[in-house]
């Protein structure tokens, strides 16, 4: 495989090109700004699979109706511990933060509470929405399925019935960044296979089957026809709590699992969330207490570094340096602002 070629991209600039887009394909300001912000603070943390690479793919869910521009979140159930909100196919970004806010002032008053975000189109890297919780002081959790079409093979197979299915859970720090713990339950994302590919380099052995069920490190084979599928992390331990998220993110709720199948070119998250007020429930100064101790022990031998940290590191690096955005990833963004009108991607 070739070596891949790079622009470097300052953040500011992609983050005006992205709203450009999102602008010119219908949506609102507030709606262009919270994707851009989403999909190029993926790309500061490292994270190019939940960047703005996907801008292509949002634009093709919209053209087939899986996403649905302009959309307004609605709370489907209320029991008052639980909040079951509906997304309508209504863009991710917007709608899982509409969630999120909804479910810290729920927290803020009870102490805890469940928000389950039904039915939304692709809501990004799931640390975003733990993260959004941390700034507000809670501690959160977060289930999600992906109905995308099957991608990973459960442990002990070779057949693709899964999504990608990520976890995230978050805990605040007194006047430090929080610890973010975010990870898909297969063994690459989907999105870094994407990446690997337009890239041109193979991806680490173990993480994908070719379609006769063999090992490979080729990228394309995920996108064969057929298709290849992804492994589970962890072996069983990752196919139980990819089986998990998909029970608690959109089972238990009434949301469609990855049997039913999305349309074509569409990708729906479903999670479900837990988050609880330390303040609230009046633990606070012990949990700050006692957090500090454990982080202290588990990095006092050198070189260990805390979930989340390595993103601190890239991004300030790439704010700093800027984003490198490779050559094929270049081509499709700049392809999809022609698309909606515009004279290209980083040309506005």
């Amino acid at each position: 495989m070739s070596e891949p070629s790079y622009t470097n991209v300052p953040w500011e600039q992609l983050q005006a090109s992205t709203v450009a887009v999102f602008r010119a394909a219908g949506s609102d300001v507030r709606e262009a700004q919270l994707i851009a912000e989403h999909l190029v603070e993926a790309n500061l943390r490292g994270h190019d699979s939940h960047g703005v690479g996907v801008v292509p793919m949002y634009l093709r869910s919209r053209r087939f109706k899986g996403l649905v521009l302009n959309q307004k979140l609605s709370v489907a159930i209320d029991t008052g511990a639980m909040l079951i909100c509906d997304a309508g196919l209504g863009a991710g970004q917007v709608m899982a933060h509409d969630a999120m806010v909804l479910g810290i002032e729920r927290a803020r008053d009870e102490g805890s509470a469940i928000v389950s975000l039904r039915n939304s189109h692709h809501i990004g890297r799931i640390g975003h929405w733990a993260e959004q919780c941390a700034a507000a002081g809670m501690v959160s959790l977060h289930f999600v399925n992906v109905v995308a079409g099957a991608i990973v093979a459960p442990f002990g197979g070779t057949k693709a019935r899964l999504g990608t299915n990520p976890f995230a859970a978050a805990f605040p720090r007194d006047g430090l960044p929080p610890v973010v713990v975010d990870f898909a339950t297969s063994t690459l994302a989907s999105g870094k296979v994407r990446v690997a590919h337009n890239k041109g380099v193979p991806i680490p052995p173990g993480a994908l089957l070719d379609s006769a069920g063999n090992p490979t490190t080729d990228p394309g084979k995920l996108f064969e026809n057929p298709p290849g599928a992804l492994t589970t992390f962890g072996e069983h331990k990752g196919w139980g709590m990819m089986l998990a998220c998909e029970l608690l993110g959109a089972a238990l709720v009434g949301a469609p699992t990855q049997h039913v199948g999305p349309g074509k070119g569409t990708v729906i998250n479903s999670m479900f969330s837990v988050i609880v007020s330390p303040e609230r429930l009046g633990t606070a100064g012990l949990f700050a207490e006692e957090l500090e101790a454990v982080l202290g022990w588990v990095t006092s031998e050198g070189g260990v570094q805390l979930p989340g940290q390595p993103e601190l590191t890239s991004k300030q690096e790439r704010v700093a340096g800027g984003i490198p955005i490779d050559a094929a990833t270049l081509d499709q963004l700049e392809a999809s602002a022609r698309d909606v009108g515009l004279g290209g991607f980083l040309a506005g």
